[in-house]
């Protein structure tokens, strides 16, 4: 750049935020002269190609040590054999040779952790003492492991770091590569547009960069192209990162939001969010949605609605079990609820499903959580925290029956976007609620007289109606007969709605949500059964 080409004043200043700002956190500690860094990832190779651009920017020697190579100069292959020095790989040793050297140079120490517990205190020691020497030196130690250790003596000289997983920028170089080292193969379609490329690219994220080149190869296997089914594939590898946390179940969700007969209102809700997780809603301004609490009467289609979200938008559905967060060991539940956290926000975007959450959290209110040492409510504050800071795109849909045993924290706003309160279904919802599991049952509905069996089933929830259509259609399989509405009018006669049984409850429930969460379905077609309406008579 030529004299007159140097940006000058205001120009140069931005110039150089703008520089500081492509700075990875990582080159920013070693700038800074941080000793030990310690970096928490599963991408090794990933994080020593950083580590390599940074010598290479700072003019340092780059070099890497493990537990069978000892130390080696940086970039060394596997198969070089004369570059080993096998005294170093000893870790005292290799630390020694650390002290020893006077030249500027990053040293990577891979999977150091089993070296900082139990009884290596002479490790420590060593590490302690490398930490004060070399503070005034040009050298800084990066351990990069998969797992965490911190001995408390060394927690003042230690510096931890959280290797992000790759964005989208990284995934669609990826994506790219792939496609041009395929293009030419005539077996495969790899022609995509840009619509297809972004699910492909949200799809992937939560992966490391090798579990995404795999899962890509996979589908090129599979499906011989790089299409939409692509991404049933990834979720499929998704599905065993979340096995192998054993803390969220991975639902298999089969339901598409039309199963579900009513809740108009909400419906329209969730559909207005379907584009959200886009790239143009991003560009727009658009938050992701952070999630919903759906309150309401047993039965009513509360759990079905978070299984068709996750259709719906096509995103994967994790169920969150609140009870495997609590373990027997002292501070085990604390670390399970951010484990759990931790892996719902790494594949992200994502469906996070609590059912019952009033049940989940019930010892975290009024006493303080004394019955358990305080577990639960440190439990719940974590959760609550989260809830409210998260940045990652997880949509929590929780579902709760009771509201005497909800904490008031979780019903603030902020938590939740929005509190929907999913009342018993109306008579145009008990029509469409019939429709709907006559055609799961093969049986045409226009052959029925939904209006009879609609005024038949006033009060019933939606499980109710269902078991009705199940119960009358075992009787008819045992008779030899045909379904007809005489059949499912006696199957429904056979039920004693919860709605009889409970009435004073559910007319408190119903009491409580007035004013306080949004009706789940819509004025027009709540014209008895809702919260529109006045106290049934049954």
């Amino acid at each position: 750049m030529s004299e007159h080409q140097m940006p000058t004043g205001r120009a140069a200043s931005e110039a150089a935020k703008a520089a500081v700002r492509k700075q990875s956190e990582l080159e920013v500690l070693v700038r800074a002269r941080y000793p030990l860094i310690y970096v928490v990832t599963w991408e090794e190779q990933r994080l020593l190609r950083q580590v390599a651009d940074i010598a290479t920017r700072l003019d340092k020697k780059l070099f890497e040590w493990s537990i069978t190579t000892g130390l080696v100069a940086g970039g060394t292959s596997i198969q070089s054999q004369k570059q080993r020095d096998s005294a170093t790989q000893d870790p005292l040793v290799a630390l020694d040779s650390v002290i020893e050297s006077v030249e500027p140079a990053l040293y990577v120490f891979k999977d150091f952790h089993p070296f900082l517990r139990g009884q290596n205190m002479s490790v420590v020691r060593r590490l302690r003492e490398i930490a004060a020497s070399m503070k005034n030196t040009y050298k800084t130690i990066v351990m990069v492991s998969p797992m965490f250790e911190m001995p408390p003596e060394m927690e003042k000289d230690l510096t931890v770091l959280d290797f992000d997983l790759p964005r989208e920028k990284e995934l669609a170089v990826l994506l790219g590569r792939v496609i041009d080292e395929v293009k030419d193969n005539p077996k495969l379609d790899v022609q995509t547009d840009a619509r297809t490329r972004e699910q492909i690219i949200h799809a992937l994220l939560g992966l490391t960069l090798a579990e995404a080149e795999n899962v890509l190869a996979k589908t090129l296997v599979r499906n011989r192209s790089l299409g939409p089914d692509s991404v049933e594939v990834i979720h499929g590898e998704k599905k065993q990162i979340i096995r192998k946390s054993g803390l969220l179940e991975y639902y298999d969700a089969q339901e598409n939001i039309d199963a579900v007969g009513g809740l108009d209102a909400l419906k329209n809700w969730l559909l207005r969010r379907a584009v959200a997780f886009t790239d143009e809603a991003r560009a727009f301004g658009l938050p992701a949605p952070k999630g919903v609490l759906l309150l309401g009467v047993q039965g009513c289609g509360k759990s079905l609605m978070a299984k068709a979200i996750s259709m719906a938008w096509q995103l994967p559905l994790l169920r969150f079990d609140v009870g495997r967060v609590f373990g027997s060991l002292v501070g085990s539940s604390e670390h399970n609820i951010r484990r759990a956290i931790q892996v719902a926000e790494s594949v992200a975007p994502v469906v996070l499903w609590l059912d019952e959450i009033d049940k989940a959290f019930r010892g975290s209110r009024s006493s303080g959580g004394n019955t358990d040492g305080g577990t639960s409510a440190r439990v719940f504050g974590t959760f609550l925290t989260w809830l409210s800071e998260k940045t990652k795109p997880v949509f929590v849909v929780s579902t709760a029956n009771d509201v005497s045993a909800l904490p008031p924290e979780l019903l603030r706003k902020g938590r939740f976007d929005e509190i929907f309160f999913v009342d018993l279904p109306s008579t145009a919802e008990r029509k469409d609620i019939f429709r709907v599991h006559l055609g799961r049952r093969k049986l045409d509905a226009s052959r029925f007289d939904l209006d009879v069996l609609a005024a038949k089933s006033s009060g019933y929830s939606g499980a109710e109606i269902e078991e009705a259509v199940v119960s009358s259609l075992f009787d008819m399989f045992y008779e030899k007969q045909e379904m007809t509405t005489e059949s499912l009018v006696r199957g429904i006669g056979q039920t004693v709605p919860l709605s009889k049984t409970m009435s004073e409850d559910m007319e408190s429930l119903r009491e409580w949500a007035r004013g306080r969460a949004r009706p789940a379905t819509s004025p027009e077609l709540a014209t008895d059964g809702g919260m529109t309406s006045r106290k049934l008579e049954l």
